[in-house]
């Protein structure tokens, strides 16, 4: 492993804020100064950003430079995705503007899946502690700046884990299902290989719905923040929220059909629907759209 930087000038669409706490990934800690700290694959690294400036450093066994690029996508163009989004309608302006930094990470789709299969009715903090159990009980050690930090188990590290291991770190009513999916897995009843090379949003979806503990969204969030499938939606409360409160207006938005939502979403923003939904539920999530609709 080499300690290693890499530094980005005049990028465009790259808040540390807007990327780290959007809910897309779990590994991310911010630091005082205001920079953040996380574990991708097998490297620790800090970001921080002074004025134009991106300024990447950490500890990697693989090329910085090549592992950034690939993992925040930095070849998607994402002024043209918010100009299209934008020209959508008043609402999606306003949120693309409010998360004007977001950038949809690429993900290794193995943590992924794991990652959120144990976000099902779980918070972000808690959702954080269990991973980092995880990875410390499991994973591998790499020490930087006088701290351990630890990469994510793969498949065989974690298959070592028992049902009472993963119940004992708190994943609750998802240890069996943590502990099943990671066999399937590792039995290759379900190829994740496989999937990456598939090009169609739907069959792989259906792949993924064959593991336990992954439902449609957990389903949906895994395709689009590991695969970057742009095209699909997924649903939470919030976005359901987002979407009645601007587009559906139903009186009780619990029992709006989920199946008429996905095909709405599909309809109305032209194959981008998973990027609109980060930027919605961005914006809703931080109280800001309901500022914006009593002084509306």
């Amino acid at each position: 492993m080499s300690i290693q930087e890499y530094k980005l000038v005049n990028q465009e669409s790259f808040e540390l804020t807007d990327i780290f706490e959007c809910g897309q990934c779990f590994r991310w800690n911010k630091e005082e100064d205001g920079s953040y700290t996380g574990v991708i694959k097998d490297a620790v690294i800090n970001v921080q950003k002074c004025n134009k400036e991106i300024i990447f450093k950490g500890k990697s066994k693989s090329n910085l430079e090549e592992l950034i690029k690939d993992y925040f996508d930095l070849e998607t163009n994402y002024i043209k995705l918010k100009e299209k989004l934008s020209n959508i309608d008043n609402d999606l302006k306003i949120s693309t503007e409010f998360g004007s930094g977001i950038r949809i990470l690429k993900q290794d789709l193995w943590e992924c899946i794991i990652s959120f299969i144990i976000s099902a009715n779980n918070n972000i903090p808690r959702i954080k502690k269990i991973i980092e159990k995880l990875s410390l009980t499991y994973g591998n050690k790499i020490e930087w700046n006088g701290k351990n930090y630890y990469t994510f188990p793969t498949v065989e590290q974690l298959s070592k884990a028992t049902v009472q291991n993963l119940r004992e770190m708190g994943l609750g009513f998802r240890d069996i299902r943590v502990y099943n999916t990671t066999r399937m897995i590792l039995e290759k009843q379900v190829d994740i290989n496989k999937i990456k090379e598939m090009n169609d949003s739907n069959m792989m979806r259906d792949e993924l719905l064959k593991l336990d503990g992954v439902g449609p969204k957990v389903a949906d969030c895994i395709l689009l923040f590991a695969l970057k499938r742009f095209d699909v939606f997924p649903i939470d409360v919030w976005v359901r929220r987002v979407m009645n409160d601007l587009y559906i207006h139903n009186e009780d938005e619990t029992k709006i059909n989920k199946k008429e939502l996905t095909k709405f979403a599909e309809n109305k923003f032209l194959g981008m629907a998973g990027i609109a939904q980060q930027y919605l539920f961005y914006y809703r999530r931080s109280g800001n759209f309901e500022q914006t609709e009593k002084n509306a």
